[in-house]
């Protein structure tokens, strides 16, 4: 059973690293060629309306699709019951989206976002089809499939952007790439997924996920509102380049990490699920994912902080170079960031929905705090209270998971430790090559890049590390598999 479920989720992992690998690779040379194309202030309008956007889109998913997963025996009627249901509210959010705009517009007092929003409240609608058959597909940790949507809907999306773009149309090409996208990949789920609905309904089949759902859906849209909140208070306090600059650099910052987040964290909970009733082992398996995602976040976020200069003024060109001290502190936000995911999901996966929301609550009310106080000093100074806060709520996270599991702070801070030293090491090795003449900001970022790697497995080899030396036997058994492969193919 263990060897079964260690086969599932290393499977699971590689087609989602190979996902989030082309596929995120794909969305980031997209944004770099559009941000080269447009300007700060069009990126700033569109992330005026994230907060409507992400709190209709939950709505939309309701917490049922968790429901779905984290329920053991699942019926057909409770799957067309909750496609019905998403359809629905995927209409109804998109008119009272429609219907609020030209207040939305009046608040920001930038009359462009009344089209803008209307035009965008249709991804609500198409993506209401695909929920359901994106929710069994991670049910039966099949990664495969979404991987091949995700990587042909950004792909083909990402070239209508860039053309639009190009052609003159400024934000709207930002519009177009979100409604193109969602079109795609809901076409595709369809089309890969052999799932149809019948014409069955059922309150009660939705009731019974209600209670585990509704707990999620509260916690999902507090945890949209204020994520998104930050761009809010920007956007009214400041001007929409302002805002554009702290959007990109929180994109820059906090992709990497959120990524990671999503692709352990997508394998994770069902995997987690799976073994809900086996503490022990539940600890066991959160220690392995807590060590791989220390061993690749830490360098990352570290060494995008280091290289934040010339990777933003290679790509972007001088007239970003105002969202260079944002990512540097975006990134010091990011270093935690799939930790709190990982003790999120051990949380959730064992059914305690309540103390997801409880925490939930806790943490928001932090983030107001945090903005009610630094504010007034400009967005800098909100971003080192979001550092602040960063830590606090991996502290408040982990709590649970120690109560629940046996895997408290103390002990994660243990496990976590050596990782962030080697890092750091790598860091202040990084910091002292950038000291040293370079005839561009290009030549600076691939050498000081390519020494880094070398620097942090040379460290992470010499040190034996855990996480590090599971990926390595991982990767060695899978070379070695598939060299015996091939020696059967041709004796």
């Amino acid at each position: 059973m263990q060897e079964s479920l260690k086969y599932v989720t290393v499977r699971a992992l590689k087609w989602t690293f190979l996902e989030t690998v082309a596929s995120r690779g794909l969305q980031f040379i997209v944004g770099v060629i559009l941000a080269r194309l447009l300007f700060p202030e069009q990126f700033g309008l569109i992330a005026m309306l994230a907060i409507f956007i992400a709190i209709a889109q939950c709505f939309l998913d309701s917490g049922f699709a968790a429901a779905l997963i984290q329920k053991r025996s699942v019926t057909l009627t409770d799957q067309c019951s909750i496609f019905y249901f998403n359809i629905a509210i995927g209409v109804l959010a998109a008119g009272l989206l429609c219907m609020a705009a030209p207040w939305i517009a009046a608040f920001y007092d930038e009359p462009i976002l009344t089209p803008l929003t209307r035009a965008l409240s249709l991804n609500l609608v198409i993506n209401s089809f695909g929920l359901i058959h994106n929710a069994l597909l991670t049910k039966q940790i099949d990664f495969k499939t979404p991987a091949k949507v995700s990587l042909i809907a950004s792909s083909l999306s990402g070239v209508i952007a860039i053309a639009t773009a190009s052609g003159g149309f400024g934000v709207w090409s930002l519009v177009v790439q979100q409604l193109s996208a969602a079109g795609i990949r809901t076409a595709l789920l369809w089309l890969f997924h052999s799932w149809r609905p019948a014409l069955i309904f059922s309150f009660r089949s939705l009731q019974e996920m209600f209670g585990f759902g509704s707990r999620l859906l509260a916690s999902q849209v507090l945890s949209h509102i204020f994520d998104n909140l930050y761009y809010v208070v920007i956007g009214k306090l400041f001007t929409a380049a302002d805002l554009g600059l702290f959007a990109r650099a929180q994109t820059f910052g906090e992709q990497p990490s959120r990524t990671l987040s999503g692709m352990v964290g997508g394998v994770t909970f069902p995997v987690f699920s799976s073994i809900q009733d086996d503490p022990e082992r539940l600890k066991r398996v959160m220690k392995k994912a807590l060590n791989v995602l220390a061993l690749i976040n830490f360098p990352i976020m570290i060494g995008m902080a280091v290289l934040a200069r010339p990777l933003v003024l290679m790509l972007l060109t001088e007239k970003w170079v105002g969202c260079i001290p944002y990512l540097q502190l975006i990134c010091m936000v990011g270093l935690l960031y799939p930790m709190h995911a990982l003790n999120l999901n051990v949380i959730t996966a064992m059914g305690r929905s309540d103390l997801f929301l409880r925490l939930e609550i806790i943490k928001k009310v932090l983030i107001v705090i945090n903005i009610l106080v630094t504010w007034q000093w400009g967005i800098s100074a909100m971003i080192w209270g979001m550092i602040v806060f960063s830590g606090i709520c991996y502290f408040l996270n982990s709590y649970y998971t120690g109560a629940l599991i046996g895997y408290p702070i103390g002990e994660q801070i243990k496990d976590l430790s050596p990782y962030l030293t080697m890092a750091m090491l790598m860091g202040a090795g990084l910091a002292a090559l950038g000291m040293a003449p370079f005839p561009s900001y290009g030549t600076a970022f691939l050498a000081q890049f390519v020494v880094g790697i070398v620097i942090y497995v040379f460290l992470c080899r010499i040190s034996r590390l855990e996480g590090f030396m599971e990926i390595w036997k991982t990767g060695w058994d899978q070379w070695r598999s598939l060299n015996k492969a091939r020696q059967c193919d041709f004796p």
